[in-house]
């Protein structure tokens, strides 16, 4: 049996952080439904706090989802609790996510008190939550720069007073997936009563790491990753929530998987995409408008012969409805002949080496030749071609 690996969206919190990528409560509600229906366990749909929008949000997807459960972010502070709960009250799995730096650099500089302090915050954050809710989530806040030791006493403490998930962001990105994972490892092997709680990862992406992370600190024993669809978040953004579960469901030797609907990614991703203003870069993975796409006449011949060759994804499984065959100035013969095909064009081997001929010099000067292009250069051939 495979081991369930829980999925916490934060698109609509640290996602929405993105500047110019504000939503409206219609707009929340209208991508909280959908990743309810794509299958994630935690939405994190605000930080009621901050402002009174995000309080009604998070009061409007308490109320209308009641198939997941809504998460509300808090900083260590009795009136973010207070405002927190007070917004989830009408959720049927309410969530309260509380805590604070944990790092020398955040206890010194940001925070300004002892580490002995630090402690008795979180303890007293993660107890005076629970007075509303069962499930607190509780985040040490740059753990990643956060040496281990100190690390497992604060998550053993808010575990004590009764974190039912521990949350260890790599709040800059900073870590290397080895590195994070033994960090993971750690805990696993030296808080007393880690067996009480979930471990979550959440992870920045600002070296180009996030997913890599992600998957290292499963391995090592996490069981929620934070993430966000597209990856989008602060600055270079977040785990994205396509790559980490189409990585566990194609590595089977891993033995974890999610409850994620795979084949609605792309059609999540777009949604995504359009409400928030913030276009998919093409070249995104299992997303992007090129992920399924081939233009190398090497590739191409593979990929007709076989798709095996060079996709490892079916596209429909992630909602994309075929390959693409991009004919371009390096596409080769069966590339060609290929995408004729599929216009019901059926050239002999003579007619195919003329046009070819034709179609290298027009790809040359246009980058990509369409559909209406070929058949520009088939024209000659149309009554015997059918």
């Amino acid at each position: 049996m495979q081991n369930r690996i829980q999925i916490f969206d934060t698109t609509l919190r640290d996602g929405e952080q993105v500047p110019g990528c504000g939503l409206s409560k219609k707009e929340k509600l209208h991508i909280g439904t959908a990743l309810q229906s794509l299958g994630v366990d935690v939405i994190e749909a605000g930080f009621p706090v901050s402002s009174p929008g995000d309080f009604e949000s998070v009061k409007l997807l308490s109320a209308e989802l009641r198939d997941v459960s809504i998460c509300a972010l808090s900083r260590a502070v009795k009136k973010d609790i207070e405002c927190a709960a007070e917004a989830l009250k009408g959720a049927a799995k309410p969530r309260i996510h509380t805590g604070l730096g944990t790092s020398d650099q955040h206890v010194f500089t940001k925070l300004k008190i002892s580490k002995k302090q630090v402690i008795e915050r979180a303890i007293e954050a993660v107890s005076y939550a629970r007075n509303f809710v069962d499930d607190v989530e509780f985040y040490a806040e740059d753990a990643g720069r956060t040496s281990n030791e100190f690390l497992a006493q604060v998550v053993e403490a808010a575990i004590k007073a009764g974190a039912t998930v521990v949350n260890i962001p790599d709040t800059t990105g900073y870590c290397l997936p080895q590195e994070y994972g033994k960090k993971i490892k750690f805990l696993v092997d030296n808080v007393s009563n880690i067996d009480k709680a979930i471990i979550s990862t959440h992870c920045h992406n600002d070296l180009g790491l996030a997913t890599a992370n992600s998957i290292e600190a499963v391995i090592n024993g996490a069981r929620q990753i934070e993430c966000t669809i597209n990856g989008i978040g602060e600055r270079a953004g977040n785990t994205a929530l396509e790559e980490v579960v189409m990585i566990l469901r194609k590595h089977h030797w891993l033995n974890y998987d999610t409850g994620i609907k795979s084949e609605k990614l792309f059609p999540m991703s777009k949604m995504v995409s359009e409400t928030m203003n913030m276009a998919v870069q093409p070249n995104k993975a299992i997303v992007g408008a090129n992920a399924f796409s081939h233009s190398s006449g090497i590739h191409q011949d593979g990929v007709i012969k076989n798709k095996e060759n060079y996709e490892i994804i079916d596209p429909y499984e992630v909602g994309v409805n075929k390959s693409s065959i991009i004919l371009t100035a390096r596409s080769g013969r069966a590339a060609l002949n290929f995408r004729l095909g599929e216009l019901d064009i059926f050239l002999g081997k003579e007619e195919l080496e003329d046009t070819y001929k034709k179609f290298l010099e027009l790809a040359d000067s246009i980058k990509v030749v369409e559909d209406n292009d070929l058949q520009y250069l088939v024209k000659e051939y149309a009554t015997v071609s059918k």
